[in-house]
């Protein structure tokens, strides 16, 4: 087998709990499809949860998608607490909320390493924005970002909004209605209050699923349009 039921044991609490509260009476965890551990399979629907990193899924969704519809729901922290672990006995010294807010355009930081897999019709995106509370532990081994403390675990506090994205048409949604036509990275960026760097990721992924088109050039700006 690919892969086996270790990777249950492998699970974070928040991939864990989002299949706890994502599952539904008759739905089948953890099944075999293809030599594949599927998460949840709901009928004829296959249902994987990746909190992280599209890319480690693509390889197993390139090969469930030739024969199954496949869902992937991807949580995106709308709001993040911040729990302080102590080293050696783990007792909690301090408890804050991260001023980062997540957004529904964060999916694209993921979406850019899978927008081919839409071409075969078989593929939904399901966003969950979440509450989240993440776990530090100050044991001198984690990123300088945070000061040496590492993340121990994530867990779901709660989920706050559901968004389906099962065609092209979908993501028009997340497209601002005021857009020039054509448009810019620059003014998609400036409309949605979004740094360029994720407005370019947005019209790659968008270009990729068909959404938009890219229609020419004004000066060093790439141009695009809305396909309707």
């Amino acid at each position: 087998m690919k892969e086996n039921a270790s990777r249950s044991r492998r699970e974070s609490s928040l991939h864990s709990s989002i299949k706890k509260w994502y599952s539904l009476e008759g739905d089948r965890l953890e099944a075999n499809v293809n030599d594949f551990i599927v998460d949840i399979v709901r009928g004829d629907l296959l249902i994987e949860i990746q909190t992280a990193n599209f890319s480690a899924i693509k390889p197993k969704l390139r090969c469930l998608l030739r024969d199954h519809k496949v869902r992937l729901v991807h949580p995106i922290p709308k709001t993040k607490w911040i729990v302080h672990k102590s080293m050696p006995n783990g007792e909690i010294i301090g408890k804050r909320r991260s001023p980062k807010r997540g957004s529904i355009y964060d999916l694209f930081g993921e979406l850019i390493r899978i927008p081919d897999l839409f071409s075969t019709n078989n593929l939904s995106i399901e966003v969950l924005m979440i509450d989240l509370e993440e776990i530090w532990r100050n044991d001198g081994r984690g990123s300088w970002r945070r000061k040496g403390a590492s993340i121990e675990d994530r867990k779901l506090i709660g989920v706050s909004e559901r968004v389906i994205f099962e065609n092209k048409t979908d993501f028009l949604r997340v497209m601002p209605e005021d857009l020039p036509n054509p448009f810019s990275n620059r003014d998609l960026a400036e409309n949605l209050r979004i740094p360029i760097s994720q407005s370019r990721k947005m019209s790659y992924s968008l270009r990729k699923i068909g959404t938009i088109k890219h229609v020419g050039k004004n000066r060093n700006q790439m141009l695009f349009r809305i396909l309707r």
